[in-house]
C-alpha cells in the first residue's frame, strides 16, 4: 500500500491501527454511526502496512492537527507562517490546502478569539441589524457581555433582531465585514444561506447576562411584542433547569405549586430532578409523592407539559419578585 494511492479513508483506518485500539475506542465515540461502519469496514481490509506508509500517514495527521491549532490560535495566516518555520514553504502550503479545501470557518471567526470589550468599541456605533448580526456569530459569552454593556435603550432592540433574524445570505454577511473592515478567509462564508440568530441564540445571549440587562430587555420586548417575550421567557428556563436552584428556592417552589401539578410534572422528569425535589421534601411527602405516581396510570404528554410550564411559570413570578434567584452571569447574581 504506496502512501499516495491510499484515500483519505484508508489513511484514517491506519491512524487509528497505529494508535491502538484503547485510542481508537475513544476517537470512535466521537463518529457517526455511519463513519465508524465505514471505518470499520476499512480496517477490517488492511493486511499489512509498510513502516513508510505508517510513518507517514502519522506525521501528515500530526501537522494537520497542528495547524488546525494554529488556525484556532490566529487564523490561516498565523498557521502558515507557523508552519513554512516548522516544515518549509511548500509543506507548508500542501497543509493549509489539504485543511481549507474541507475547511469551514464560520464568519466573524476572528472576533470569537477578541475581547469581548475590544469587540463593543469596534461595533457599539454600528447599525442595529449589524450588531445584531455580529452577535449572532459570537459565543454567548462574548454576546452576552457586549449587550450587557450597550445602552439600555438599544438592547432590547438588539436582541429582539437577533430573536427574529432567520437567514442572511452570504453576500450581506461578507458586505458587513467588508463595512467592518475585517479580512476573513475566501473559505469563510459559505456559499449557501447560512443559519443565524432566532429564539435559541437570543436564550442563549440572555441566559449569560447579569438579571438587570435581562429584565430591561423583556421588559421591552414585552411592549413592543408580547408573544415573543413570553416564548423567549419560556425557553430560558425549562422544568429540568430546576436542578440548578439552592435547596431553599426549591423547598419554596415545592409549597408554592399544586401537589397535583407537582405530581404531573414528575411523571415525565429525570432521576436527577426527581432526586433534588423528594430531598428537599419531608420523608412522609416524598413517599406519599412516590405512591401517587406509581398508581397514577398513563397520562397525556400534554398535561405534563402544562403541568411543568405552571411551575415554570411559579418559579419567574418569584424571581421576580426577588423571593428566589436563579444564577446567571453578571456581578448581581452572586449570593453574600
Amino acid at each position: 500500500m504506496k502512501h499516495k494511492e491510499i484515500t483519505g479513508r484508508q489513511k484514517a483506518a491506519i491512524l487509528l491501527i497505529t494508535l491502538g485500539a484503547e485510542v481508537s475506542a475513544q476517537v470512535f465515540k466521537h463518529l457517526t454511526d455511519q463513519e465508524m461502519e465505514d471505518l470499520t469496514l476499512e480496517i477490517s481490509q488492511v493486511r499489512t502496512i509498510d513502516k513508510d506508509t505508517k510513518a507517514q500517514v502519522v506525521d501528515e495527521f500530526f501537522q494537520t492537527a497542528m495547524a488546525q491549532e494554529y488556525i484556532s490560535q490566529g487564523g490561516i495566516g498565523y498557521a502558515k507562517k507557523i508552519l513554512e518555520k516548522a516544515i518549509g514553504p511548500e509543506a507548508a502550503i500542501d497543509v493549509i490546502n489539504r485543511l481549507t479545501s474541507t475547511l469551514q470557518v464560520k464568519p466573524f471567526d476572528f472576533m470569537r478569539k477578541t475581547d469581548a470589550h475590544q469587540i463593543l468599541n469596534f461595533i457599539q456605533q454600528e447599525h442595529p441589524q449589524t450588531i445584531a448580526l455580529v452577535l449572532s456569530y459570537l459565543n454567548p459569552d462574548q454576546a452576552a457581555q457586549i449587550l450587557s454593556a450597550l445602552p439600555q435603550e438599544r438592547q432590547a432592540d438588539i436582541a429582539r433582531r437577533i430573536a427574529t433574524m432567520d437567514r442572511t445570505s452570504p453576500e450581506v454577511i461578507s458586505q458587513v465585514e467588508r463595512v467592518l473592515e475585517k479580512k476573513l478567509s475566501s473559505t469563510a462564508v459559505t456559499q449557501d444561506y447560512t443559519q443565524t440568530g432566532g429564539i435559541a441564540a437570543i436564550v442563549d445571549v440572555l441566559n449569560g447576562v447579569d438579571r438587570t440587562t435581562e429584565r430591561n430587555i423583556l421588559d421591552h420586548l414585552g411592549s413592543q411584542d408580547p408573544d415573543l417575550a413570553d416564548e423567549i421567557k419560556n425557553r430560558m428556563f425549562v422544568f429540568e433547569d430546576i436542578i440548578v436552584l439552592d435547596d431553599r428556592a426549591i423547598q419554596r417552589i415545592i409549597r408554592e405549586t399544586d401537589n397535583e401539578d407537582l405530581v404531573l410534572a414528575l411523571k415525565t422528569a429525570s432521576e436527577e430532578v426527581r432526586k433534588v425535589l423528594f430531598s428537599n421534601m419531608s420523608e412522609r411527602m416524598a413517599e406519599t409523592f412516590r405512591e401517587e405516581m406509581e398508581f397514577m396510570g398513563p397520562v397525556r404528554l400534554r398535561d405534563v407539559e402544562e403541568a411543568q410550564t405552571r411551575i415554570v411559570n411559579i418559579i419567574r413570578k418569584l424571581e421576580d419578585a426577588g423571593e428566589i434567584v436563579i444564577a446567571r452571569g453578571g456581578g448581581d447574581d452572586i449570593i453574600v
